[in-house]
C-alpha cells in the first residue's frame, strides 16, 4: 500500500478520535446551548476534514488500483466505406399488347378461325359475323363499276381523238368515279365483318362461341397477347424524382418464378398524381423464355444513391433522447491498457440499407464507436474496451 494512502488513513483516524474527550452526550446533558452549538460546528469541521481526506483516497485507489471495475464494452473504429442505398419498391407486368378483340360490325359469329394458344401474324383473319347479304350487293356494284370503267375508257380515248361531246365525257367520268366510290365503300363495310390480328401473338382466350349474336363495339370476341415486349410499371415517391433517371440500374426479382433480371429504368413519367404524390416508372424486361405474364408482381431495387466515403455504423448502438436527438458513444484512449472515456455524440442520420445506417454528422472517420455495452454507458464514464474492431 502507498505511503499516501497510509497517511490518510491515519489522518482520519486521528480526526475522530481527536479532540475534546468529552462526549457528546454530556454536552447535551448540560443543556449549555451555546456549547451545544460549539460541538455541532465542531463536528462539522471535522466531517468536512474527513471528506476531503476519502476524496484523497479515492483518486489513490484509482491511480493505484490495478484491478479496477470499469463497465466493459466492445468497440469498433470508424472507416470509410463503399455505400450503395437500393429504393426498394414493388411492381406489376404490363405489356402494351395485351388487348380484346371487339366487332365493328353486329351479326352472328359464323365462324372463329383460330383456338386457344395458337401463333396468329398481323392482318391474320380470326373470325368471321354474317354480312348480312353484303357480299352480294359488293358483287352487284362490282359488275356496274367495270361497265361505268368501260364507257368512260371509251368515252375518254374518244375525246382525246376530238370526238364527241365534252358532256358525254364528263357524265361518264362523273358515273366511273361514283360507282369506285361506292365499291369502295361496300368493300371498307364488309371488311369489318372479319375480325383480324392487329398485332402478331398469341391467342390466350375465345370469350365468345361460335354461333352467337354479337354487337358491334360492345361484345368481346378473343383476347390476343404478345408478350416478346413486357415492362414494369411502378409508382415512386416524389422526394426521390432527381435521382430516378432513365437509365438507372435496376434489378428486378420474380418471387414466383424466382428469377433476377438486371436491367434500366426506360421511361419516367413527367406527371406527379396529385392524389398521393407519386410518379411513375416503366422498367423494359427481356422475355425470350415467356416466362413473366401480364400482371406478375415484380419487386424491383433501384440504386439511387452511392458514396465511396461513407460512414457506416449499426443501427443498433444508436440511441435518442426525450427531444428524439440520435446519439452514440464515442471512447477516447487514456493511455492506459484499454481503458478509454465514454463520450456522447449527437449525430444526423442519412440512408439506410438493412442494418446499417449512414452517418452524415456527428462520427468522422477513425473515431471508436461504443458497439456493445453502449445502452449502460454514461457521458465522461471510464470504461473499459474488450475488443476494438474495424468497421470495414
Amino acid at each position: 500500500m502507498n505511503k499516501i494512502l497510509i497517511l490518510a488513513i491515519l489522518a482520519i483516524i486521528t480526526i475522530s478520535c481527536g479532540g475534546d474527550s468529552k462526549s457528546v452526550e454530556s454536552i447535551i446533558e448540560s443543556h449549555d446551548l451555546q456549547e451545544i452549538r460549539e460541538k455541532r460546528n465542531e463536528i462539522v469541521t471535522e466531517q468536512l476534514e474527513i471528506n476531503n481526506h476519502l476524496k484523497l483516497i479515492d483518486e489513490a485507489i484509482t491511480r493505484l488500483d490495478t484491478v479496477k471495475k470499469l463497465p466493459l464494452v466492445t468497440a469498433f473504429q470508424v472507416k470509410h466505406n463503399d455505400f450503395t442505398h437500393y429504393l426498394e419498391l414493388q411492381g406489376n407486368v404490363a405489356t402494351k399488347k395485351n388487348i380484346i378483340l371487339y366487332p365493328e360490325f353486329s351479326g352472328l359469329l359464323t365462324s372463329i378461325k383460330v383456338t386457344e394458344g395458337q401463333k396468329v401474324i398481323k392482318g391474320q383473319l380470326l373470325a368471321t359475323i354474317d354480312d348480312g347479304g353484303m357480299s352480294q350487293q359488293l358483287a352487284q356494284m362490282e359488275v356496274q363499276y367495270n361497265f361505268a370503267k368501260t364507257t368512260f375508257e371509251r368515252q375518254q380515248r374518244l375525246w382525246d381523238q376530238k370526238i364527241g361531246s365534252e358532256i358525254e365525257y364528263l357524265q361518264a367520268k362523273a358515273t366511273y368515279e361514283g360507282q369506285e366510290n361506292a365499291v369502295n365503300q361496300m368493300r371498307s363495310q364488309l371488311a369489318k365483318t372479319g375480325i383480324r390480328a392487329p398485332f402478331s401473338g398469341i391467342i390466350d382466350d375465345i370469350i365468345t362461341e361460335q354461333g352467337t349474336v354479337v354487337s358491334a363495339g360492345q361484345s368481346q370476341i378473343i383476347r390476343l397477347v404478345n408478350l416478346d415486349k413486357m415492362f414494369i410499371e411502378a409508382e415512386i415517391p416524389e422526394s426521390y424524382l432527381n435521382n430516378i433517371t432513365v437509365g438507372k440500374t435496376v434489378e428486378v426479382f420474380f418471387p414466383i418464378l424466382g428469377k433476377t433480371f438486371s436491367t434500366k429504368v426506360s421511361q419516367v413519367s413527367n406527371y406527379i398524381n396529385p392524389s398521393n404524390r407519386t410518379f411513375k416508372i416503366t422498367i423494359n424486361i427481356p422475355n425470350k423464355e415467356k416466362s413473366i405474364k401480364p400482371n406478375l408482381t415484380a419487386k424491383i431495387k433501384i440504386n439511387d444513391y452511392s458514396s465511396n466515403e461513407a460512414i457506416l455504423i449499426p443501427q443498433s448502438i444508436i440511441s435518442e433522447n426525450a427531444l428524439g436527438e440520435q446519439y452514440v458513444f464515442t471512447a477516447t484512449k487514456t493511455g492506459i491498457d484499454d481503458e478509454a472515456i465514454a463520450k456522447k455524440i449527437f449525430i444526423k442520420t442519412g440512408r439506410t440499407q438493412g442494418d446499417l445506417v449512414e452517418i452524415t454528422e456527428g462520427i468522422s472517420n477513425d473515431d471508436i464507436i461504443v458497439k456493445e455495452g453502449a445502452r449502460n454507458v454514461k457521458d465522461g464514464q471510464h470504461i473499459a474496451i474488450l475488443n476494438l474492431e474495424d468497421n470495414e
